[in-house]
């Protein structure tokens, strides 16, 4: 039964019961990245009864879905409302508990609100809208796919087709009211070693190891922290084939991220000098392939749109918080496009862990802010 009009503002009119049984629902789908069918399939549906046109944009790999909800207040700037629809690995065999208005999993699984809390609130507000008949701009609704792998679905996303100029992720961990004002600039790099094989218990010498030259430049290569604004990692290692063979190649995979672009590139030149000197030091082969990922974005606390956002939690008694981000979301690839973007948290916690977990209250409150930035914008046209 929808709320009494005459006592309750429409536009804090949310259902919890019906927002809390659509993230239930959207967790037991199971879809890690690349597999995003069923819940594709799940989402045009929910999405079509709520009189949105959808428009599925496939790429290859897998697809991703557009939104569009035509304004009922002309001349206001659309705004785009966007989560992805893949999880870090899959959530076959979840099972859910709910207690002391906490929903995780038994510990088997991760829960899958990375990023599907996000998901369900975004309904929820379109929900509200269309059960209220609220003022609204028009509103484009993108669900992405693959985001856990690289940001591949927002990649290959048709920017032709969207009109909106600003949007909001929802794709942060944490508290309600934390919104991310930038990312860093990441980029990947891989390092193939090539040494020479020998027989390691008949003729050692006449091998060249490539995991010893890869173990020493492993060593001297800067690591870690770099600076305030830049990290830097090796993460994955292969090589060898056998305990009685010389290896002759390795692969090492790593990357670099900055909030400073010279500091990125000061860094990568060290990282790929230190190298090939140890390389050649060595007397093996090196080649070293690089690749942007993403480009960092800064969005300054004057912005209108973040002061607009400010002001939407500060109405409802929410701290927002600022934050400077070590991670990258589609939010990045949309900055990149000309969309000016801000990631805000949907209240999922510990993601990426079987000990995730959401508050239901969290729930409710991101889709207040939700509905919030959507009745600012209803109104105000300048952001």
């Amino acid at each position: 039964m929808a709320p009494d009009k005459t006592t309750v503002d429409p536009w804090r009119s949310i259902n919890p019961v019906r927002l809390i049984d659509t993230f239930i629902e959207l967790v037991q789908i199971n879809s890690p990245s690349f597999n995003e069918h069923e819940i594709g399939a799940w989402l045009i549906e929910r999405l079509v009864a709520l009189g949105l046109t959808v428009d599925s944009q496939n790429y290859g790999a897998s697809f991703n879905l557009t939104g569009r909800m035509a304004g009922t207040v002309r001349a206001v700037e659309p705004v785009m409302l966007s989560c992805h629809m893949d999880t870090v690995e899959s959530t076959k065999g979840l099972k859910l508990i709910r207690e002391g208005g906490i929903i995780k999993t038994d510990g088997g699984t991760i829960l899958g609100a990375d990023d599907k809390s996000g998901i369900a609130e975004i309904l929820e507000a379109l929900h509200v809208l269309k059960e209220q008949d609220l003022p609204h701009g028009d509103i484009e609704v993108v669900f992405t796919s693959a985001e856990e792998r690289g940001l591949v679905g927002a990649k290959n996303l048709n920017f032709g087709s969207l009109k909106s100029r600003i949007a909001l992720v929802l794709d942060c961990s944490g508290s309600i009211g934390r919104v991310v004002l930038a990312a860093p600039t990441h980029d990947s790099y891989v390092m193939r070693i090539t040494g020479r094989a020998a027989h390691a218990g008949i003729e050692p010498e006449r091998g060249t190891s490539a995991i010893k030259a890869a173990a020493k430049i492993i060593s001297e290569v800067p690591d870690g922290r770099i600076d305030p604004n830049t990290t830097a990692n090796i993460g994955i290692i292969h090589g060898g084939t056998a305990t009685n063979i010389v290896p002759k190649e390795v692969t090492l995979e790593g990357e670099i991220r900055s909030h400073d672009a010279d500091s990125l590139e000061r860094t990568k030149t060290v990282i790929f000098d230190t190298a090939r000197r140890l390389a050649k030091k060595n007397q093996v082969k090196l080649q070293i392939e690089e690749n942007r990922q993403y480009h960092g974005f800064h969005i300054g606390e004057a912005d209108e749109f973040v002061r607009l956002i400010k002001d939407v939690c500060e109405d409802l008694s929410i701290t927002p918080e600022f934050i400077v981000y070590g991670g990258g979301s589609d939010a990045n690839i949309y900055n990149s496009h000309g969309i000016k973007s801000l990631v805000i948290s949907s209240g999922m916690q510990m993601p990426h862990t079987t000990d995730e977990f959401i508050k239901e209250e969290d729930l409710s409150k991101a889709a207040l802010i939700l509905l919030g930035v959507l009745r600012a914008m209803a109104f105000d046209s300048k952001v």
